[in-house]
């Protein structure tokens, strides 16, 4: 399908470098701009009851006003970053929109959730790959909550929704699957796609007898260039054969699917953090 509605999260502090490249790729692909600027209050628990020491309660009155000056500063923060991000794409050939969110942590998921539903790609860009207090949970409101792909752009990265080489994970699993088909338009157009099998079994059902050749088929049916390639693991982990291969064939972009029950989606997040550092800085595509 092709990305026609773009969703950029970002916090407060953050500079401008992730709206920037979600901007480009919409430019790229005629797409629209939705920005959801995020910051978290302070957490203001209740005045307590007066306590017997007066030294304790003028602690507590002191830790509430600092609260509010903070509450009051994040505010001012959050208006100029959405005035800033505002002038930014003012400036550009786009179709955007901006806007602001002031809530807890428990609340980010459900508020990129939101969002994320009327939107064909949530992009996590540097900033927020790097902020492992408010990436996980865009993640976990955008990948996990609504089932929409994200694309992953690290530092260094080339952002691109129409690479030239492209690299696809494949193991037969629903999220794969699901990967595949989200990608479908970006792989349809691609001068190459390479299926890379990490210790294939040949198997009656799921791979088949001949590992890799049913999603090959069905992407050549949908326009795609497509070779596999059956490598064997070595004792290595899956993820390192791939990326390793993604340096050997020159892949400008690797496909795959996100695996991870409900407990282990911060986990999945560090993960995804650990491999994209210690691999060269390449879009990682990804559904559920």
């Amino acid at each position: 399908m092709a990305f026609k509605s773009v969703l950029s999260v970002t916090g407060a502090h953050h500079s401008d470098k992730d709206v920037t490249i979600a901007a480009g790729l919409c430019a790229e692909g005629g797409a629209n701009l939705s920005v959801l600027i995020m910051a978290s209050p302070p957490l203001c628990g209740s005045i307590p009851e007066w306590p017997k020491r007066r030294a304790a309660a003028i602690a507590r009155l002191e830790k509430r006003y600092r609260q509010i000056e903070k509450f009051s500063h994040d505010m001012a923060i959050l208006e100029k970053t959405s005035r800033d991000i505002q002038k930014l794409l003012g400036a550009l050939w786009i179709c955007y929109d901006v806007d602001t969110e002031y809530c807890d942590q428990a609340s980010v998921g459900d508020a990129v959730r939101q969002r994320a539903l009327c939107s064909d790609l949530t992009i996590v860009g540097p900033a927020l790959l790097n902020d492992i207090d408010l990436g996980p949970l865009v993640i976990n409101g955008s990948l996990f909550d609504t089932g929409k792909p994200v694309l992953v752009v690290p530092k260094g990265a080339e952002a691109t929704l129409s690479p030239r080489r492209v690299l696809v994970g494949w193991d037969s699993r629903v999220e794969a699957s699901r990967a595949v088909r989200e990608a479908l338009d970006l792989l349809s157009g691609a001068e190459e796609v390479r299926l890379t099998l990490v210790d294939p079994e040949v198997t009656c059902t799921g791979n088949g007898t001949e590992p890799g050749a049913d999603v090959a088929a069905y992407l050549t049916r949908h326009g795609a260039r497509v070779s596999v390639d059956r490598l064997p693991s070595a004792g290595k982990p899956a993820a390192t054969v791939l990326a390793q291969h993604a340096i050997d064939t020159s892949a400008n972009m690797i496909v795959m699917g996100a695996y991870g029950s409900r407990r282990l989606r911060e986990r999945l997040f560090g993960g995804v953090r650990r491999w994209i550092e210690a691999k060269p800085p390449l879009p990682l595509f990804l559904a559920r």
